[in-house]
């Protein structure tokens, strides 16, 4: 890898993805990517949602620079092409969950076909190569799009779903090896140049603030996902597929904890509510930035524990075992927790409808006395005659 050339490339893609922010956040409202506040969308004012369109011109334009990627990268730009302009649909007409979900499936499926590259084994746990055969396409599809719909979900408040992005790549770089696959970590490094005006514009440190959006979260994801396929489903890439899982630990632990939950209380689990860990952080005291400083600390503490255990065991078995227990430990701790706190809100709601009715009989009550003394009063005028009107 020319390491020059390279920084020449992500240069560009920042300039192009600033510039862009610039200019597509003064026709956001032409376009009607718009974001407006609501009872579960608690910003101020109307946020122009361009941060992902800005980022994809910002990775397109950085690698036709660099112009020396194979068939696997093009056919992944290609199809996030797609991605992007469907969540940008989304962003303006707020599609149904299913028509989003069968494009996202057709992308994936097109990748698979057009290259061959998809999830053909797990690695080798507890000294066992597990091949996965026919259930591999299957299997990366849900891989892909779990991850996808993992960033989105994450995207809850300012900078998170960009700052986890940077910790996955720089994951990315601390687990492979730096020599394999150089096309791949390219366009990971574009991707991580592209996003920092967007980052810079969201946390109100460049103009005026932009949203990622759909467009921008399904873009992260989708291009996140499938560089952790194709460098873990190749043998020279020295990424072990379970290694993978570490790099994305935080949003995969948030985003299945959520879905079990809205699963056992009956609900869609793709129905938006309150209960991330960002949301459990800040009912719990914590401002936006405190919260944001929290998670990226969480994700990165996470990715090092990966990066520990890997290098200490050398076994991909035990590494997933660790996997598998600090996710259930997080879902059990954060589930509590947001258990206490929706007690909570259940508590003071149920007083605050208490006390409203105690207003309400204190009142009545009051207008009935009152009714009463003056109705009394009047029959004591009616029933008193003066002696002069008597004779």
């Amino acid at each position: 890898m020319q390491e020059p050339s390279m920084l020449v490339d992500c240069l560009v893609g920042t300039a192009t993805s600033a510039i862009a922010i610039v200019v597509l956040r003064r026709y956001a409202i032409w376009f009607g990517l718009v974001d407006h506040p609501s009872q579960r969308k608690q910003h101020i004012g109307d946020v122009p949602l361009v941060g992902g369109i800005a980022i994809f011109m910002g990775v397109t334009v950085g690698a036709a620079c660099y112009g020396h990627f194979h068939w696997f990268e093009k056919a992944l730009i290609d199809t996030a092409l797609l991605l992007t302009l469907l969540g940008a649909l989304d962003d303006r007409f707020d599609l149904s969950v299913r028509d989003r979900l069968a494009i996202q499936v057709v992308s994936v499926l097109a990748v698979v076909a057009s290259t061959g590259v998809y999830i053909h084994t797990l690695g080798r746990i507890f000294g066992h190569e597990v091949t996965l055969g026919w259930l591999g396409p299957p299997l990366t599809v849900i891989a892909v799009i779990g991850l996808v719909n993992a960033f989105n979900m994450m995207d809850g408040i300012d900078g998170l779903a960009g700052s986890l992005e940077l910790v996955c790549i720089a994951a990315i770089a601390l687990f492979a090896d730096p020599n394999a696959l150089s096309g791949m970590l390219v366009l990971l490094a574009l991707l991580a140049a592209a996003s920092l005006p967007y980052l810079f514009a969201n946390l109100a440190l460049m103009g005026k603030k932009v949203f990622l959006g759909d467009a921008g979260s399904t873009l992260i994801g989708y291009m996140l996902a499938w560089a952790l396929i194709r460098m873990s489903q190749t043998p020279y890439a020295r990424l072990p597929p379970v290694d993978v899982l570490w790099c994305v630990a935080l949003p995969v632990f948030d985003t299945l904890a959520v879905m079990r939950r809205r699963l056992q209380q009956g609900a869609s689990p793709f129905k938006p509510d309150r209960g991330h860990i960002h949301h459990i952080l800040m009912s719990a005291g914590l401002g936006p930035r405190a919260t944001l400083t929290a998670l990226i600390a969480l994700a990165t503490g996470f990715a090092f524990i990966g990066a520990i255990i890997s290098r200490a065991t050398s076994s991909a078995g035990l590494s997933l075992f660790a996997f598998i227990i600090i996710m259930v430990a997080y879902d059990v701790i954060v589930t509590r927790a947001w258990r206490r706190q929706d007690e909570a809100r259940r508590t003071q709601a149920s007083s605050l409808r208490e006390e409203a009715w105690s207003s309400v009989v204190a009142s009545t009550a009051t207008k009935s006395t009152a009714l009463r003394m003056q109705t009394a009063e009047e029959r004591q005028r009616m029933s008193f005659r003066p002696v002069d009107e008597a004779k």
